[in-house]
């Protein structure tokens, strides 16, 4: 994935380890019928965005493709764009600094806080 030149990905967990590696993606993503009747049912289609950069990013930093949608004729056009020079293969395009943005505010430190919880426990003293 790190060395893609530009990632298909379903949602999920899998666009966001896209994400982290800072490669540019199209998310997809299909649910059995009834899946995809009770989310409209229950009214979460309202949701401007699925994909995890987007909905972190508070807006369409990726291009997202749902249902029928999901198609070779749709899609390809979609990871071509990212191939073409002027739409965003380079680092100074929108989504490169969207996802070091987001990036950043995911960061949380563990090696050094998972450290210091260990020192701390070494450091303390049992009767």
């Amino acid at each position: 994935m790190a060395a893609a030149d530009v990632v298909l990905t379903a949602s999920g967990t899998a666009s966001l380890e896209t994400m982290l590696t800072k490669r540019p993606m199209v998310v997809a993503y299909i649910v059995s019928a009834v899946t995809h009747r009770l989310v409209r049912l229950l009214g979460f289609r309202r949701l401007s965005h699925f994909a995890l950069p987007n909905l972190l990013a508070g807006r369409r930093v990726v291009p997202e493709f749902l249902q029928g949608d999901v198609r070779a004729d749709v899609l390809g056009p979609a990871l071509e764009s990212y191939l073409d020079a002027e739409h965003g293969r380079g680092k100074d395009s929108g989504w490169y600094e969207t996802f070091q943005s987001i990036h950043g505010r995911l960061r949380r430190n563990a090696s050094e806080r998972a450290a210091s919880a260990v020192v701390e426990l070494m450091n303390t003293k049992t009767p």
